[in-house]
């Protein structure tokens, strides 16, 4: 998890991937934690790759994807000009700025508007996402606006995003995701005829628990079988960091999603 130093009665200072990459984000509403540093380092990327991440937030898992791929373009895409302007600013921070541009602007929205923004259909070699994943109209969403917009969304929001992703990629283009296990049939029935070669990797609180969430990897137009790695067990039994995913978190060690 990130370490926090508080910097003003609104925003908080984190570190992450052991204090290399420093995120500003608000101290109410949505909070980075680990789902957005799995998803990056489930996500391939080489240098000179152009990677579009959705829902960026204040951009944790694309700037961290970005720090680990040196030459990599990255394009952080948001709903909220407030987290928007601070993703930005963060990319500034750690000295990203020349190769991470950050956008406000709906993943819903028409096609027209992404080409207006300057994101063509099949400009991006990579989209990672970590959309809103509570059904609205099955569970009880926040009180708080800005946290209720991250984690909740209709029942087609998947769909929605994933419809983005394959708009925005290539051909054999690459969407990397991370979604709550339960929704697992919505996922790969969201991903259809357009995308093949999957890979999933669940991942576990602990090794004898179920998992509680599930990463996805995706390539656009293959005809690759499916694969299930091994699952990920972030804590021990008796509640430490698993070495694996300590590692992992820590920025030191990617997934086998992301050896492709």
């Amino acid at each position: 998890m990130p370490s926090k130093v508080r910097s003003s009665p609104a925003v908080t200072d984190d570190a992450v991937l052991d204090g290399r990459l420093r995120l500003h984000q608000p101290v109410r509403g949505h909070r980075v934690g680990h789902d957005a540093i799995l998803l990056a380092a489930a996500t391939a990327a080489k240098k000179g790759e152009h990677a579009v991440d959705l829902g960026a937030g204040i951009g944790a898992a694309g700037l961290a994807l970005a720090s680990r791929v040196d030459g990599l373009r990255v394009t952080l895409i948001d709903i909220d000009p407030a987290l928007t302007a601070m993703a930005a600013s963060n990319a500034a921070r750690n000295g990203l700025a020349s190769r991470v541009n950050a956008i406000t602007l709906d993943v819903g929205a028409p096609g027209r508007a992404f080409v207006a923004a300057g994101l063509k259909p099949g400009s991006a070699d990579r989209v990672l996402m970590n959309p809103p994943f509570h059904d609205i109209t099955r569970q009880k969403s926040s009180p708080h606006a800005a946290r209720r917009l991250a984690h909740a969304g209709s029942p087609d929001l998947l769909k929605i995003w994933i419809a983005a992703a394959a708009r925005l990629l290539s051909p054999r283009g690459v969407l990397t995701l991370i979604w709550r296990v339960d929704g697992l049939a919505d996922v790969i029935t969201s991903l259809g005829r357009g995308f093949g070669g999957v890979g999933m990797m669940p991942v576990h609180p602990k090794a004898d628990a179920p998992a509680i969430r599930i990463l996805v990897r995706a390539a656009k137009q293959s005809r690759a079988p499916l694969t299930i790695y091994p699952g990920l067990v972030l804590n021990d039994a008796d509640g430490s960091p698993a070495a694996a995913a300590d590692a992992v978190l820590r920025g030191r060690l990617t997934l086998p999603l992301a050896h492709l």
